[in-house]
């Protein structure tokens, strides 16, 4: 409820923003040309038409050095916002003390009309250029890179908004998989079967790169890769009683994927001729930027209660009405979430899972559909 909570409340902060700031900081269309880039591209101008081809050469060299517009044009003035949930960030074109203003302005705002305090420790004045802004998880920052052009030779990164993945992030993923540095098995996932253990972990890092595809320096995941690989090579060489290498061995196979062939750690159970087998792999998940990526910022997990994941799969039964058509997997967070007093008359699929203790129920599509639009959910009949 709270990004929601959140969005009826703010809805005056949009507006103030809309309506007062934007229209006092936004000012003129572009920025004006820059005197120092422009007399060196007359100049490289006439070399060509002289025939001068390698002075002016060395003349576009220098351009490149040199940014198009004036950086800092009196007369421009750029302002941005985005908002979710309570976090907002603004983006400014122009001197600090106005942007001391800006903030200024904010603060008044939310203190006088919204009855919210402006935390000072979380609400930064950064240089985007020189220093990172954070929002949601990723760093923000404006790039810049002289050399980088595009096939007609403009540079294409300069002043460009970038997206990064932490490096404290990437340290905070990595540590639950590394034990004095170096990775090491998870013991509380020892006794689940080899299907569920690659299961989780595949899970696991598929929803921290889907969440970073929009970050240019994505392939830094390549590193949680590799620390997750090794803490599950040995997580399963203590199941299996068998040495790292074996497991690779044993394990390893090659999948076709749309970016060629890729090496995997694979288990698949078989579920009888009529059935397609059940397969869990380790692997095959590409580090490629995708600008058009949808980020949730609540991945599905893969959960193991008292009854093992993989045997309730293998029944292929709906734990709730016995349907054997289109089975599926039912998730919550935490059980005290199913167990709060005071509340109304808990559903059937509510009742099923709080007595049995577990965080994931087997159900058909049709009562995983009636459970998220809290319809009532089918009946097991009785023989």
């Amino acid at each position: 409820m709270s990004p929601i909570l959140s969005n009826i409340y703010l809805d005056r902060l949009d507006k103030f923003v809309e309506t007062v700031l934007l229209p006092a900081y936004n000012r003129e269309a572009k920025r004006k040309s820059n005197r120092s880039y422009e007399q060196l591209r007359r100049q490289a101008k006439k070399l060509v038409k002289a025939g001068h081809y390698r002075e002016a050469r060395l003349l576009r060299r220098q351009m490149r050095q040199l940014p198009s517009y004036d950086p800092d044009d009196p007369a421009y003035r750029r302002l941005r916002y985005l908002r979710y949930a309570d976090d907002f960030l603004l983006g400014f074109s122009g001197p600090r003390s106005e942007a001391e203003e800006i903030k200024q302005q904010l603060k008044e705002f939310l203190r006088d009309d919204l009855n919210l305090e402006l935390s000072e420790s979380k609400t930064l004045i950064t240089h985007a250029r020189t220093e990172a802004a954070r929002f949601l998880g990723y760093e923000i920052t404006v790039t810049q890179d002289n050399q980088k052009r595009d096939q007609n030779g403009r540079r294409n990164l300069n002043g460009i908004i970038g997206l990064r993945v932490p490096m404290d992030v990437l340290r905070a993923k990595c540590a639950p998989y590394l034990r004095h540095g170096k990775p090491a098995l998870i013991g509380g996932r020892v006794n689940d079967t080899e299907f569920s253990i690659i299961a989780t972990y595949q899970q696991e890092y598929r929803g921290l790169v889907e969440y970073y595809r929009l970050a240019h320096n994505i392939r830094t995941l390549d590193r949680l890769k590799w620390v997750m690989e090794m803490s599950l090579a040995h997580t399963l060489s203590a199941k299996l009683q068998i040495s790292v290498p074996r497991v690779f061995a044993r394990l390893r196979t090659i999948i076709q994927t749309d970016r060629g062939p890729k090496k995997v750690l694979q288990v698949k159970v078989d579920r009888g001729r009529d059935k397609a087998p059940l397969v869990a792999q380790w692997g095959g998940i590409s580090l490629a930027r995708r600008m058009g990526a949808i980020l949730n910022d609540h991945p599905p997990r893969v959960w193991n209660g008292q009854t093992e994941l993989l045997e309730r799969l293998l029944a292929d039964t709906c734990e709730l009405c016995g349907s054997q058509e289109d089975v599926e997997v039912h998730h919550v967070r935490h059980l005290k979430d199913l167990q709060r007093k005071g509340r109304a008359e808990k559903p059937t699929w509510v009742q099923a899972m709080a007595a049995r203790q577990r965080k994931t129920l087997v159900v058909c599509r049709k009562c995983h559909w009636d459970i998220h639009a809290g319809r009532p959910t089918r009946h097991k009949v009785a023989p």
